[in-house]
């Protein structure tokens, strides 16, 4: 990867925040995108805008060509077996609520058990909580160890035959940590149990095979991996799509209306009510063509590369609190420093031009699993360098001995 040229493709990366260069290290909540993605949406706006899967004139065929070529894109990168197993949402968040309020609404009954993470983003433990209070089944959680990691013995303790779901992210958004999904899945399945993976961290970061992990359902963003905003994926298995009932209702989802019933399109079209997301999709589509001409593994690379040299340089700080295993750490380092709020290091670090992450990252369980009510985060993607990691060390270093002169 060339760093340097990469940089250079992303327009919004080239200015002045506070009087400094930019330095972006928030890619953990949202990637900046790249001129090919803007170009694409925009292209796609000055002349091919129509609605689609209904006009036959040619706009409207420009424009449904556009977004089932997008679909046929998230398949490919996912290698998924099917164009039909990829459901367009508005995002992971969107995703994991439709295979809650959907399929595991209807498995789950009094006595039966869902099984997560205290890792777990909020998008993927409340839906959770809410199926549970809803089907009487218990919520049960995987426990950790020392470093945040779970291992593969208490996930067998944990998952018995009286299991549903089990549901956990591929790499947490705090702790950076790779999980072993595929092991996961094994035991799940064992069980008879479906395995759903919160793909949102992994996916901008290393190669995804669907069939490979052996998960029956992944969900992620667009905006976290060099895409737009209010675009994302579900993947899922076609038998269990086609056999879950839509929990959004209207046009285009449809098979037959009369006036007391209804019958639904197969999937993905039973999921994808009313107008859906056309530019989005394909700026989407637009994303998955600029990071695999990059190369998933050349950015996988990159991303662990950076992680263990922030990881080492933030180490030579006094004072400073790393939470998370310092091996197998995936694109980002979350911390605190002695007697300083995430808050207000944030402030100080963006008043020197650098963005970071400051607060308890939709994982409040985890925080308090931590021991803590927020950390800072810093999060890095293929157009970071270890320069960028040098300014933040120095600008840490100047929030410490800001705070340190202010206390005495």
């Amino acid at each position: 990867m060339n760093t340097s040229e990469i940089r250079k493709l992303f327009p919004i990366l080239h200015q002045e925040v506070n009087g400094h260069p930019l330095v972006y290290l928030d890619s953990g909540a949202s990637s900046q995108r790249p001129i090919s993605v803007i170009e694409a949406m925009k292209h796609y706006e000055e002349f091919d805008h129509s609605n689609v899967h209904r006009g036959v004139h040619t706009l409207g065929s420009r424009a449904t060509e556009a977004y089932e070529g997008a679909r046929a894109k998230v398949a490919r990168f996912l290698n998924a077996s099917s164009e039909e197993e990829i459901v367009f949402t508005r995002g992971t968040t969107t995703a994991l609520n439709l295979v809650a309020g959907s399929y595991a609404r209807s498995v789950c009954g009094e006595g039966d058990e869902i099984v997560i993470t205290p890792m777990e983003h909020h998008a993927n433990l409340i839906p959770w909580q809410q199926v549970a209070k809803a089907t009487g089944a218990t919520l049960k959680y995987i426990p950790l160890q020392e470093d945040g990691s779970i291992s593969l013995d208490d996930v067998e303790k944990t998952v018995t035959d009286r299991t549903k779901v089990v549901s956990v992210t591929y790499v947490s958004n705090v702790l950076g940590l790779t999980n072993p999904i595929r092991e996961i899945a094994a035991i799940a399945h064992r069980h008879g149990a479906v395995m759903v993976v919160d793909g949102a961290q992994s996916t901008p970061h290393m190669k995804v095979d669907v069939q490979e992990l052996d998960c029956d359902f992944y969900a992620f963003s667009g905006h976290k991996m060099c895409g737009p905003t209010g675009i994302g994926a579900l993947y899922g298995k076609k038998k269990l799509l086609n056999n879950m009932e839509p929990i959004e209702f209207g046009g285009e989802m449809i098979d037959f209306v009369d006036l007391q019933d209804s019958t639904w399109k197969d999937a993905p079209s039973r999921f994808e009510a009313g107008t859906p997301m056309i530019a989005s999709a394909v700026g989407l589509g637009a994303a998955i063509d600029f990071l695999e001409q990059i190369g998933m593994d050349n950015i996988a690379a990159h991303d662990r590369k950076l992680a263990l040299y922030a990881q080492n340089r933030l180490s030579e700080i006094e004072g400073i609190t790393i939470y998370g295993p310092k091996e197998n750490r995936t694109g980002l380092v979350t911390f605190n420093l002695d007697d300083v709020h995430p808050h207000d290091l944030s402030t100080v670090v963006d008043s020197l031009g650098i963005a970071i992450r400051a607060g308890h990252h939709c994982c409040q369980p985890l925080m308090r699993w931590l021991g803590v009510s927020s950390t800072a985060r810093a999060s890095f993607y293929l157009y970071n360098t270890e320069e960028d990691i040098d300014r933040l060390v120095s600008a840490l270093l100047h929030t410490k001995e800001y705070f340190d002169h202010g206390l005495r």
